[in-house]
């Protein structure tokens, strides 16, 4: 397996394709997005996820997607399976050596932009409502800063609803 990609690279990326995203280091492992949320002092729903998913298409084929989404919520695979035409049983969470080959990052630290290959990637639209969001920033160790609209542009993102709301 290819090694995995850093937060020095993500901060490649943005610089090489003019984003005004920042790397935000951290001293302190942020396993939780309610921890994350706590080191960098925003609400825990601008902490955004990026999932993995594996789809099981009609045609005997399989679709790699990228879903982004607030943190404090789950992703609703019924939804996410109606959106392909599939049932829920036909998306699975991909395996770590899947993310990391498909992404250049390990599990827990994927970016919502700047992966090692295009990737189809749905946003959830709860992720839009914020100006600013933290999403992982290439370790367990950096979240990357950034404007969810520029989520959308960079990886010619779709909005689809696909996360259930956080239990209160």
């Amino acid at each position: 397996m290819t090694a995995p990609l850093t937060p020095d690279d993500l901060e490649a990326y943005l610089t090489e394709n003019s984003i005004d995203a920042e790397i935000v280091r951290l001293k302190a492992h942020t396993p939780t997005v309610e921890t994350a949320a706590e080191v960098v002092r925003v609400s825990p729903e601008q902490i955004v996820k990026s999932l993995l998913f594996l789809i099981e298409i009609p045609d005997g084929g399989r679709r790699e997607v990228l879903v982004i989404a607030s943190g404090t919520g789950k992703i609703d695979r019924r939804l996410l399976g109606k959106h392909y035409g599939v049932s829920r049983r036909k998306t699975v969470f991909a395996d770590a050596d899947t993310v990391q080959g498909l992404t250049g990052y390990p599990v827990g630290a994927v970016p919502p932009i700047g992966h090692r290959q295009p990737l189809e990637v749905l946003v959830d639209p709860d992720v839009l409502k914020h100006r600013v969001v933290y999403g992982g920033g290439g370790s367990d160790r950096a979240l990357m800063r950034l404007d969810p609209q520029d989520i959308l542009r960079h990886n010619r993102a779709e909005v689809v609803a696909v996360q259930r709301a956080a239990k209160e």
